[in-house]
C-alpha cells in the first residue's frame, strides 16, 4: 500500500509491514511535521478485515472521508485520511501503473462522486462528460435546508474537470476542502460540501495536483454619492436644529 499527500510536494509513502504508526515523533514510520499532529497521532493495522485506522487517545482531529473518527474506523483504497491540515490518501500499489498511464480522457470514464454524508449517502454517482445536481429538469436531487433551489454542475473543459456553484443560494456556501468557492478546478481526493451534504470526488488512476480556487468575481463599487448632496444633507440638520432652538425659546420665554 502507499500514501499520497493531497496539495503537497512530497512524494508518495510505501509500506508493506503489518502496522504502521503516523505522527510527528521522529520514531514513528511516517513522520507528519503538522503543528496539529501528536508525537503518535494514528496506528493503521492489516488484520482479516482489512486496514484498521485506530487513533491515539487525547490527540487532534482526525477525518476519514470528512467524517471525526474518535477510535477505530476501517480503512480501504482511495478513503481520505485527515490529520489536522495534513490530507492524504490511501492507495493500492497495483493502480500505480494505471494513473501513470493514464490519459485525461479515461479519467473522464472513471471519475465519480461518492457522498459521505446527507440524503445520497450510500451511492455512487458517476460524472460522465456533466453532471448537474439540484433542481433542473434531469438534474440528480439535492436537497437543501428551505427546499431552496440550487444547481451544482460537474463538467469537463479543456481536459479539466469543473465545478460550477454560481446556482446556489449565497447562505449555501459551497466549500471545496474547506475553502468558501463558487468556482473550482477539482481533483482526485477534493472533499465537496455543502449544506448537509459532503462528497469525495474519486477517480481511480488519476494523478492528483493541488486544489485550484478560482476566485469569486469581485462586487461592483457602488457610486459615490456626489459631495454637494452630502452637503445638502448637513445644511438640512443645521437648518432643522436652528428651527427648532427658535421654536423652543419662543415657547418658554417668560411673558
Amino acid at each position: 500500500m502507499r500514501i499520497e499527500f493531497v496539495s503537497s510536494a512530497r512524494g508518495d509513502f510505501h509500506w508493506s509491514r503489518p502496522v504502521l504508526t503516523i505522527g510527528r515523533a521522529e520514531e514513528n514510520d511516517l513522520v507528519v511535521s503538522e503543528a496539529q499532529v501528536a508525537g503518535q497521532h494514528v496506528t493503521i493495522q492489516r488484520d482479516r478485515r482489512g486496514m484498521v485506522l485506530e487513533v491515539a487517545s487525547g490527540v487532534g482531529r482526525v477525518y476519514v472521508n470528512a467524517r471525526p473518527v474518535r477510535e477505530k474506523a476501517l480503512l480501504r483504497p482511495g478513503d481520505s485520511l485527515s490529520l489536522g491540515d495534513c490530507r492524504m490518501l490511501i492507495r493500492d500499489d497495483d493502480d500505480l501503473e494505471a494513473r501513470e498511464l493514464q490519459t485525461p480522457t479515461d479519467a473522464r470514464c472513471t471519475a465519480a462522486l461518492r457522498p459521505v454524508a446527507g440524503p445520497l449517502s450510500g451511492r455512487l454517482v458517476a460524472i460522465g462528460e456533466r453532471l448537474e445536481l439540484g433542481a433542473t429538469h434531469g438534474a440528480l436531487p439535492l436537497e437543501l435546508p428551505g427546499n431552496d433551489a440550487a444547481l451544482l454542475t460537474f463538467a469537463w473543459e479543456d481536459d479539466e474537470l469543473i465545478l460550477d456553484a454560481s446556482r446556489v443560494p449565497a447562505r449555501h456556501a459551497l466549500r471545496v476542502n474547506g475553502v468558501r468557492t463558487v468556482r473550482a478546478v477539482l481533483q482526485p481526493g477534493d472533499q465537496i460540501g455543502l449544506a448537509t451534504h459532503r462528497f469525495i470526488l474519486e477517480a481511480p488512476g488519476w494523478s492528483a495536483e493541488p486544489l485550484v480556487v478560482l476566485p469569486e468575481p469581485e462586487p461592483e463599487p457602488e457610486p459615490e454619492e456626489p459631495a454637494s448632496a452630502r452637503g445638502d444633507v448637513w445644511w438640512l440638520i443645521l437648518t432643522a436644529a436652528l428651527l427648532a432652538a427658535g421654536i423652543a425659546v419662543v415657547l418658554f420665554a417668560p411673558f
